[in-house]
């Protein structure tokens, strides 16, 4: 067993556990990816276990790896506090909080999730990580995050309680012109119109693709795209119609210049919150509370 760790080999790997690649953490550590995958393979000769398995996208923590992340994140969480200490700032875990939010919800509503905690009196450090629900859900496991945001239930092993937030409808949306041109004899105009879509795989995708089967509709899929504020941009330049929840709608008209064409009838977004017990009656309960009672009150 080892007699000690080497400081630096320690923030390399919670630095690449947490943005979940070597590139990712490289540019962070201002290292080249050679030498922070050859510090990692060194720290799991030091400690005599693999802390990960896979490669690139699919690179995933192992049980040691989960359990020295954790380990990770109270040195550096404790890091960040004497640092406030001696810079005269308030201290206490209690101060941030840390937010998992699904990358299938999009940037507009997340935004709405967020902004009434960050408008409290006293309002927590936001720390906010994306990615998908299996890895948000593990990292919440690990004590990593405080609570996740998703649009789906929570399935498989989850420590976890759930709290739904509230749903929304899905609505197309599309350009000035687009809109003018496809809100006439809506749905049917769909037939062969051109469409820019989340990816296969998102509850917003499946519920799509539900309703175009069931209305018998095959549109020209111009672009599929992950990145969700993209997919308002190419909206907005006018090359397909994008579907959107019906919550964050005043905010695509306003900040996109999209309008509306027409509803996605039975499509129904619900949000949930996951949180641990430890941390649901503190920070993460008055977030849950605030995006409850304000994210959806229009």
């Amino acid at each position: 067993m080892f007699s000690s760790v080497n400081y630096n080999h320690l923030r390399y790997f919670w630095t690449v556990a947490r943005v979940g690649s070597v590139s990712a953490a490289s540019r962070i550590l201002n290292l080249t990816q050679p030498t922070v995958s050859s510090q990692l393979r060194q720290f799991e000769r030091t400690i005599g276990a693999a802390l990960f398995e896979g490669e690139g996208r699919d690179r995933q923590l192992t049980e040691a790896g989960h359990l020295m992340f954790r380990f990770a994140e109270e040195v550096f969480s404790l890091e960040r506090e004497v640092h406030d200490a001696f810079a005269g700032l308030p201290t206490g875990r209690a101060a941030s909080l840390r937010v998992g939010v699904t990358d299938g919800i999009p940037k507009l509503l997340v935004h709405r999730f967020l902004l009434p905690a960050l408008q409290l009196p006293e309002a927590p450090r936001l720390v906010v990580r994306e990615g998908t629900p299996e890895s948000l859900l593990t990292l919440l496991d690990d004590h990593a995050l405080d609570v996740v945001l998703l649009d789906a239930p929570a399935t498989g092993r989850m420590t976890g309680r759930a709290h739904s937030l509230g749903a929304s409808d899905v609505s197309l949306f599309a350009s000035p012109e687009l809109a003018r041109t496809y809100r006439r004899d809506f749905p049917k105009s769909l037939q062969g119109a051109p469409m820019l879509m989340p990816p296969e795989g998102t509850v917003l995708r499946q519920a799509l693709d539900a309703w175009l089967a069931v209305e018998g509709l095959r549109p020209r899929i111009v672009a599929e795209v992950d990145d969700s504020a993209l997919l308002k941009e190419l909206g907005r330049s006018g090359l397909g119609l994008i579907a959107l929840p019906m919550a964050v709608a005043g905010e695509a008209r306003t900040r996109y210049g999209v309008r509306e064409v027409g509803v996605v009838e039975g499509a129904r977004i619900m949000y949930y919150a996951v949180a641990l017990g430890r941390k649901i009656d503190s920070a993460a309960s008055k977030l849950i509370d605030t995006i409850t009672q304000q994210a959806f009150g229009d």
